[in-house]
């Protein structure tokens, strides 16, 4: 991040901070294929109306940031996409009706021109001192990510977690980001921000959109903080079980996935049951939402095969199928994770 994309603090709110969300761009929120140099132009290329937003994360992002006159809440878009796609970006969000407090682009002109080739392709450090920065300016409150398995994020997240609940020493991090071929000027303006934080106890929540469909085994290390998913639905159940968003929230993901993602009941069912068989939910959060959602009145524009007592019913039938020794204690924290070997073990892949 460099000083002429630094994010500007938004205007000052009386409202206590309840909440902090962080989304990653490409492939959490956009739909992106970067993968080949003419996927790159064709991102580059497109408008904001050809952007597509992966499913439901536009629909969560709306909930999350629900007007409240007793507290707020900020969101922040931190994107390894170049500062030059901003305009266009913005505009897609305007389209989307989502107001970031803060949009982060990457400065990949500057670092071609710099010669700081590894910085245009590594995350580890750009991310974290963006992470760091943003939390200096905005204060202190739980927070929630989320990330996609096609770069860094688990281990950038986790390890930013871990740095503010004091986990980790400066000493350490400065170790993993040499192991990530982090620059060391950025690695001092990391140690700064560190120190310029403190310790700060939080709560943070991570997920992992699983573009790349990576078996969801492999964020184990990073313990029960990472949920990896495979859709936007199953954020919105962990972040009702959490006490984030309420039922009606939920409701409204789910309708708004089936308008326009042709989302039905069984699909959503699904996403309820592997979030059990994963032990990232209990079957408890099925019958305190089953208890709560009838309870919201449905819109008329919610078809039938979307009615609460429908999609309950589904439910039901699938909680059944999940026998004990697959729906049983949820995932408990790991401690912290080798962050050196983890960061190791991305480069040999």
């Amino acid at each position: 991040m460099s000083s002429s994309d630094q994010p500007a603090a938004p205007p000052r709110d009386p409202r206590p901070l309840q909440h902090i969300f962080r989304w990653d761009l490409d492939k959490t929120y956009l739909r992106t294929d970067f993968e080949t140099l003419p996927d790159l132009v064709r991102t580059f290329m497109q408008t904001p109306e050809e952007k597509s937003v992966v499913p439901g994360a536009d629909a969560l992002l709306r909930e999350v940031l629900r007007p409240n006159p007793s507290y707020r809440r900020i969101v922040s878009f931190i994107s390894g996409s170049p500062q030059e796609m901003r305009r266009v970006l913005e505009e897609k969000f305007r389209i989307d009706g989502i107001d970031p407090d803060f949009f982060v682009l990457k400065p990949n002109l500057q670092n071609l021109l710099r010669g700081r080739f590894r910085a245009i392709r590594g995350q580890v450090g750009y991310k974290l001192q963006a992470l760091l920065d943003i939390r200096l300016r905005a204060g202190a409150a739980p927070e929630t990510l989320f990330g996609d398995d096609a770069e860094q994020d688990a281990l950038i997240y986790c390890l930013y977690d871990d740095i503010l609940n004091g986990a980790v020493g400066r000493a350490h991090v400065a170790e993993v980001l040499k192991a990530a071929k982090v620059y060391d000027d950025t690695i001092d303006r990391i140690l700064h921000l560190i120190r310029q934080n403190g310790v700060q106890p939080i709560k943070t929540r991570v997920f992992i959109h699983l573009d790349r469909h990576t078996p969801t085994a492999v964020f184990n290390p990073y313990g029960a903080r990472v949920v990896p998913i495979h859709n936007y639905f199953q954020a919105a159940l962990v972040l009702f079980s959490d006490g984030v968003i309420d039922a009606e929230s939920v409701l409204r993901i789910a309708l708004s996935m089936s308008q326009r993602h042709g989302y039905n009941a069984a699909m959503l069912a699904n996403s309820f049951q592997d979030l059990i068989r994963r032990r990232r939910l209990g079957q408890g959060v099925a019958l305190e939402l089953a208890e709560t959602i009838v309870e919201v009145p449905v819109p008329k524009e919610i078809p039938l095969t979307l009615r609460p007592e429908v999609i309950l019913t589904e439910f039901a039938r699938r909680l059944r199928g999940v026998g004990d020794d697959r729906g049983g204690p949820l995932l408990s924290d790991v401690g912290v994770p080798d962050y050196i070997e983890l960061v190791k073990a991305r480069h040999r892949r």
